[in-house]
C-alpha cells in the first residue's frame, strides 16, 4: 500500500505541466521587450504592417479593409503530448466579417503563410477555424490533412470539418479564450472552459509548428491576440480506469519510467487502491487547474500593480509641476503686495493737497487767458473776412455808367450809317 501511494504521488508530480518557452508568447507582463517582433515568432502580413503592443498582437486593423496577418512559431514541437491556450479578441462594426486560424502543421511558414482554410493548397496538419459560417452569429471548427486534399481547389470545404460548435465571438469586450489538449487518448477543444468538440481518433505528430493567421473582407473585423501558451502534458495522456483486476495497475507503472515495476498481488484491498488512485489523479488535477487560475490571478494583479504604479508617477509628476506654478504665482503675490505696500507708505507720509491746489490755480488760470485770447482773435479774424459794402456799391455805379456809354456809342454809329433806298 505504501509503494501504490509514493507510485501515485509520482504520478501526481509527473503530471504537472510545464511551459514550452519557444512556442508561447504572452506568459509575462508583455508579450515582447520590442514595438517589431515577438521572440521565437515570425510575423508576416499583407495590405498592412502588424502592431506589436506591450499585451497584443493585432493582426489585422479595424481599418483599411482586405488585410491578412500572420504570427508562425520558428520552434516545431518536439512534443507528443501537449495544452495550448490561445487568447483572441474580434471587434467591428455590425455587418463586418472576417476568419482566424489556429494551425498545427508541418513547414506552415513556407506552405501556408497567410492563408486561410479558403485559401490554402495542401497543408499537413490541423487547423482550428473561428469565423462566421453558417450565419449563426460565430463557430468554432476543426479541419485535418494529411498533404493530399487541395482545399483552394476543393467544392466544399466546409464539408471537411470533423468537429464544429457554435460560439458567437464577435464584439464581445474582453478575450475569449481557447484551449486544445492533445494526448495519446483524446483531443478535445474547450472555448471559455466549455467543451467545444473531441475525439479520441485524432492523433497529431510531433515535429509541427504553431501559426495564427487572420484575414478580413472589405468590411473588416479587427483580430487581437493576447497569448499564446503551449504546455507540454507527458504524464496527463492516460487514464486510470476504475475496474477491479490486476491491469489497473499497468497505466500508473507506464507513467512512471524511472520507478521499477512491483508485483501486484490480487487482494481484497485491490479495489480501494484503485478508487483511491482515481481521486488522486482528480485532486493533482484539480491542483493543477487551481495552480493555473492561481498564476492567472496574479499575473493580473502584476499587471494592475504596474498599471497603477504607472498612474502614481503620472500623477506625481502632475503634483510636481502646479506645485511649481503655484510657486510661481504665491512669488508673484508677494511682490504686488509689496509694491502696493510701498505706495500706501508713500500716499501716507506725504501731503499732495499743496500740489492739487498748485494744479488746480494752473489750470483755471490757463483756462481764462485762453477764452480771451481765443475770443479776440476770432473777433479780429470774423471782421477781417466780412467783405466791403463801399466797394461793392462803387463796382455796381461803374457798371451801369460803362453800360449808358456804350448804348450811346452804338445809337451814334447806326445813325452815321449810310441809307440805302429801294
Amino acid at each position: 500500500m505504501m509503494r501504490t501511494l509514493a507510485s501515485l504521488a509520482l504520478l501526481a508530480v509527473g503530471a504537472t505541466a510545464q511551459l514550452i518557452d519557444s512556442s508561447s508568447f504572452g506568459a509575462g507582463q508583455t508579450i515582447s521587450p520590442t514595438r517589431d517582433s515577438i521572440p521565437g515568432w515570425i510575423i508576416g502580413a499583407e495590405g498592412h504592417v502588424p502592431q506589436v503592443l506591450s499585451d497584443k498582437l493585432i493582426l489585422t486593423p479595424p481599418y483599411p479593409g482586405n488585410t491578412r496577418g500572420s504570427a508562425w512559431a520558428q520552434s516545431p514541437v518536439s512534443q507528443s503530448e501537449w495544452s495550448a491556450e490561445f487568447q483572441f479578441r474580434a471587434s467591428g462594426p455590425e455587418r463586418a466579417g472576417g476568419i482566424l486560424q489556429l494551425w498545427y502543421t508541418k513547414d506552415g511558414q513556407s506552405r501556408i503563410g497567410t492563408s486561410s482554410i479558403y485559401t490554402v493548397g495542401q497543408f499537413d496538419g490541423f487547423a482550428l477555424v473561428i469565423d462566421t459560417h453558417g450565419g449563426r452569429g460565430g463557430s468554432v471548427r476543426g479541419f485535418l490533412n494529411d498533404g493530399t486534399i487541395d482545399y483552394k481547389s476543393h467544392n466544399s470545404p466546409d464539408a471537411l470539418a470533423f468537429g464544429h460548435c457554435d460560439y458567437s465571438y464577435r464584439n464581445l469586450g474582453r478575450p475569449s479564450i481557447v484551449k486544445l489538449k492533445h494526448t495519446s487518448s483524446i483531443f478535445e477543444v474547450t472555448i471559455d472552459d466549455k467543451l467545444c468538440f473531441s475525439t479520441n481518433k485524432v492523433a497529431l505528430p510531433a515535429g509541427n509548428t504553431f501559426g495564427i493567421t487572420a484575414a478580413t473582407p472589405e468590411n473588416p473585423d479587427s483580430f487581437e491576440v493576447f497569448k499564446f501558451i503551449l504546455e507540454s502534458v507527458t504524464g496527463q495522456g492516460s487514464t486510470i480506469p476504475s475496474n477491479q483486476g490486476s491491469t489497473a495497475q499497468q497505466p500508473i507503472r507506464n507513467q512512471i519510467p524511472n520507478q521499477p515495476a512491483q508485483p501486484v498481488t490480487n487482494t481484497g484491498t485491490e479495489a480501494p487502491m484503485n478508487g483511491l488512485a482515481a481521486q488522486l489523479v482528480d485532486i493533482s488535477g484539480r491542483i493543477q487547474l487551481a495552480g493555473k487560475a492561481t498564476n492567472t490571478i496574479l499575473q493580473e494583479l502584476k499587471n494592475q500593480a504596474q498599471k497603477a504604479d504607472q498612474r502614481h508617477a503620472e500623477l506625481i509628476q502632475k503634483s510636481v509641476a502646479q506645485d511649481r506654478q503655484l510657486a510661481q504665482f504665491d512669488s508673484r503675490l508677494s511682490r504686488v503686495e509689496l509694491l502696493l505696500q510701498a505706495l500706501q507708505t508713500d500716499l501716507q507720509s506725504k501731503d499732495y493737497s499743496g500740489r492739487f491746489n498748485q494744479l488746480h490755480e494752473t489750470l483755471r488760470s490757463s483756462h481764462l487767458s485762453l477764452s480771451e485770447n481765443l475770443q479776440g482773435h476770432l473777433l479780429s479774424v470774423i471782421t477781417a473776412s466780412s467783405p466791403r459794402m463801399g466797394f461793392f456799391i462803387f463796382l455796381l455805379i461803374a457798371f451801369q455808367v460803362v453800360l449808358v456809354i456804350s448804348y450811346v456809342i452804338y445809337k451814334r454809329r447806326r445813325a452815321n450809317m449810310p441809307k440805302k433806298f429801294l
